[in-house]
């Protein structure tokens, strides 16, 4: 196997686009290192990529990640990335906040591989990121032709579920994040966020008219149905074009998204 400059990105697989999948490692605008892989759609010949962003301890190899992926192919062209901290890539974790950089560069990578729609899709963390991906990256060429949220949360900092109060330990305590990095393959920045990113329902209104789709679970053990509502509301509010799938049963994120349910976000997200 050979490796090759093209770019921003460094290609370590330069095999056929059309065929077979193809890694890279892709640098973001602050110079943090982002593993990738883009893969062919396995239905027919299409000009639309979805580019997927994991939750919180995923990354580009998990297994639930992995399935999602190839049931989103049967639609559409699919990048997959691992966010920083997670995975092969570098840099250490942010929760949410400096994510969005490695989204930005996993869709300038799906455009310069020549896609002419690219859309996005994220679960749980990457839920939120993608929400503030699609208001903060507007007008750019990192931009996102549509954006679905499945399990994010509405809004920072909530501990309202025994959940996410352990995600907060994880998170917030030199112990915790120790087992983030030994037990969750998750390395985590210690410092607090200065200044406090921009929360997904403050995002929603500057999202229009990009289309919006929220996906959540009413079994969700981590952010209850107040989440979702909360991020609906805000759209309507603004006049977003936005729509709300409550899904009865579902748990959280990638892990709990059904056969089904993928399908349905790949003919949702890839419908021109």
């Amino acid at each position: 196997m050979t490796s090759a400059a093209e770019g921003r990105f460094h290609m370590v697989d330069v095999s056929s686009l059309t065929s077979v999948p193809r890694r890279a490692i892709l640098r973001t605008v602050d110079d943090v290192r982002i593993e990738a892989v883009h893969e062919p759609c396995t239905a027919s010949v299409t000009d639309t990529a979805v580019v997927v962003a994991h939750g919180f301890t995923g990354s580009v190899d998990r297994p639930a990640l992995r399935r999602a992926a190839q049931a989103l192919r049967r639609h559409a062209n699919v990048v997959t990335f691992s966010f920083r901290g997670h995975g092969g890539s570098g840099g250490r974790s942010t929760v949410g906040d400096r994510e969005v950089l490695d989204l930005a560069a996993a869709v300038r990578w799906a455009r310069e591989l020549g896609h002419a729609r690219v859309v996005t899709v994220g679960f749980s963390m990457g839920g939120s990121v993608v929400l503030r991906h699609a208001a903060l990256e507007k007008g750019t060429d990192a931009r996102t032709d549509a954006v679905a949220a499945v399990s994010a949360p509405a809004r920072w900092y909530y501990r309202g579920t025994p959940a996410m109060r352990r995600v907060h330990w994880v998170v917030t305590r030199p112990v915790g994040r120790l087992v983030g990095r030994y037990g969750l393959a998750t390395r985590i920045d210690h410092k607090a966020w200065d200044p406090v990113p921009l929360a997904p329902f403050e995002a929603v209104p500057l999202i229009a008219p990009t289309p919006l789709l929220v996906v959540h679970g009413d079994r969700d053990p981590y952010f209850p149905v107040d989440h979702p509502l909360m991020l609906a509301a805000a759209a309507e509010a603004a006049g977003t074009p936005a729509e709300l799938w409550l899904e009865p049963g579902m748990g959280h994120a990638e892990n709990a998204a059904g056969e089904e349910l993928l399908h349905r976000l790949g003919t949702w997200l890839a419908r021109p």
